[in-house]
């Protein structure tokens, strides 16, 4: 566990993933690297207006502030896309050895509907994957 890569979006489940992948950084004295990804889809409305750039930037200034009062320098991505697969690009592309995700308590009738970044991220991606709770 030497690169990790976290998905934060601002939440109270991303603020787990963030404080556990602070304490494999420290612990690993491995590099940290914070991932905020803006949705986008396909069609005429590609930005998703309850997810844009500021709000995003707002989030890894938030997280970042967060790994530096802990002792961490982390590495700000902020990428578009599907955000699962977007974690999955930007974690193989940087050559990410863990990704910590974080899991909303979703019915399983959402997340048949919605989808769950974090099973996919888990089932899909290349490399270890910790979902936190």
């Amino acid at each position: 566990m030497q690169h990790i890569l976290v998905a934060y979006d601002g939440g109270a489940p991303a603020r787990r993933a963030l404080d556990t992948a602070i304490e494999l950084a420290k612990r690993f004295d491995a590099s940290l690297a914070i991932v905020s990804v803006v949705r986008r889809h396909a069609g005429r409305m590609s930005v998703d207006p309850w997810h844009d750039t500021p709000v995003h930037d707002r989030e890894l200034a938030d997280a970042s502030g967060i790994a530096a009062r802990e002792g961490v320098a982390a590495e700000l991505i902020e990428s578009f896309g599907d955000p699962a697969r977007t974690i999955e690009r930007v974690a193989e592309m940087g050559r990410f050895d863990t990704i910590v995700v974080g899991t909303r308590d979703q019915a399983a009738l959402a997340r048949w509907f919605q989808g769950s970044t974090s099973a996919h991220v888990a089932t899909h991606a290349q490399a270890t994957v910790i979902v936190v709770r």
